[in-house]
């Protein structure tokens, strides 16, 4: 099963998300895959709250900041609930990793191909992303590229998720499930 929840920036995703694989991977072994790479004191104190929030929860937390499948060598056998936080953090770091900024056809491939795998070998995908697109401002070219890509992932995963859930200041909105 994969789930998607979606929302902007502080408002409540990260924790309803963790509220949420909680309630469903009862038995299940749980990873929080964390997509953050520190630059400042800003993102510090962002992993720090993060790490608050989901201490006693029972993640056994991968760092893993590109290439999310190479995550899969770090688990166990057996049934797995995953938490990948976030998307837009790992879109951001596969085209701007290297000193060519990447494509976004590129990364939209490679993103979703290595979260299909993830998704095969897991019986619990939550997947925690930001909305794009709402400020109507025009950025630069290549954070117009970054937002194009993230968009198209969104909507893909949109699309094979079988809940979307929106999270709009700490309210959960149950967008769409597909029907089995």
């Amino acid at each position: 099963m994969m789930t998607l929840i979606i929302g902007g920036s502080g408002s409540g995703k990260s924790e309803y998300a963790e509220s949420y694989i909680a309630s469903h991977s009862m038995g299940k072994d749980k990873y929080y895959l964390a997509t953050m790479q520190v630059f400042d004191k800003e993102g510090r104190r962002k992993i720090e709250r993060h790490r608050r929030l989901r201490q006693g929860k029972g993640f056994l937390t991968i760092e893993q900041p590109v290439s999310i499948a190479e995550a899969l060598t770090q688990m166990k056998q057996g049934e797995k609930a995953v938490l990948l936080e976030c998307m837009s953090n790992l879109v951001a770091n596969e085209m701007f990793c290297g000193e060519k900024t990447k494509k976004a056809d590129e990364v939209v491939e490679k993103v979703m191909h290595e979260i299909n795998l993830l998704h095969r070998d897991v019986t619990e995908l939550v997947i925690v992303s930001n909305n794009v697109f709402e400020d109507g401002i025009c950025y630069d070219a290549s954070t117009m590229e970054y937002l194009a890509a993230l968009g198209r992932i969104n909507e893909r995963l949109a699309g094979q998720a079988d809940e979307v859930i929106e999270v709009v200041v700490g309210i959960p909105l149950v967008c769409s499930t597909r029907k089995e």
